[in-house]
């Protein structure tokens, strides 16, 4: 019964130890895999870090780029403010002249019936100024004609 008891626990133990290499084969199996899945992360990690570099040195470009567009757009809109309050006082003043060239022309020409006066040209608004000085050069013109017939 001794003996029994003996080769009992031996063959005990042999059955544990089978079932530990058997454990121990398939924990090796799930670190391979675990590793070669590790190396494959490693790698998709280090394209995710280029490519978030990459996006980096997009965007500080493009805010540069956005800033030098804006600083350009804006001396542009300055200098269109600029030019349009010239053409404002360059209108105006033409303005002026046709109506002394008119008052000249008409104190130089024998009575005829009064032209109805000319309405004062307001200067803010561009179009009426242009509009007026075109009326008062085909008045200007329709009078010279006058003159010559």
């Amino acid at each position: 019964m001794n003996h029994y008891l003996g080769l009992l626990i031996e063959a005990t133990v042999a059955v544990l130890l089978i079932i530990t290499i058997a454990y121990c084969y398939m924990l090796d199996r799930r670190l391979r895999r675990l590793r070669s899945d590790e190396i494959l992360l490693k790698a998709t990690i280090g394209e995710l870090i280029t490519a978030t570099e990459i996006a980096e040195r997009a965007i500080a470009g493009l805010k540069l780029l956005v800033r030098e567009c804006d600083q350009n757009l804006g001396d542009r809109l300055r200098a269109a403010e600029r030019f349009s309050v010239d053409i404002e006082q360059q209108i105006a003043a033409g303005a002026s002249v046709l109506q002394r060239i008119s008052q000249i022309a008409a104190a130089g020409r024998p009575a005829q019936p009064a032209a109805p006066p000319v309405p004062p040209v307001p200067t803010s608004n561009t179009q009426s100024t242009l509009a007026a000085a075109q009326a008062f050069v085909e008045r200007a013109r329709s009078r010279s004609g006058d003159l010559a017939a």
